[in-house]
């Protein structure tokens, strides 16, 4: 997951050089927070996969991507980059974190409806 991230922050002209004395973080702020994002897009559309396992199960047959699939999937993004398109340059990791926390919030909101 990492190396799909730092690929894709690598053609985005980010810097992905980790730091030192604590390497699981990135040097450079602006990639840390967008890697918290990526994580955050990656738990929440999992999340969506596993409300809806026979649209992603991996069995033989599997047909390509179906309309309600790429529903699912549009959705789920839509989703997270709507929480994080709300979030201001200043408010920081803490702001990230608390629209991570947010996203979670309503992912349990819905499963306790259902």
């Amino acid at each position: 997951m990492r190396s799909a991230f730092e690929a894709w922050a690598q053609r985005e002209g980010h810097i992905v050089r980790r730091r030192e004395d604590k390497p699981e973080e990135y040097l450079v702020f602006e990639t840390q927070r967008r890697w918290v994002i990526w994580q955050a897009a990656l738990a929440h559309g999992a999340k969506a996969a596993a409300d809806a396992p026979s649209k992603f199960a991996k069995d033989g047959a599997a047909p390509a991507i179906a309309q309600d699939e790429a529903a699912v999937r549009n959705r789920v993004l839509n989703e997270v980059l709507d929480a994080f398109s709300e979030l201001d340059e200043t408010a920081g990791m803490e702001g990230v974190l608390k629209v991570i926390q947010g996203l979670k919030k309503k992912q349990k909101a819905e499963a306790e409806k259902v």
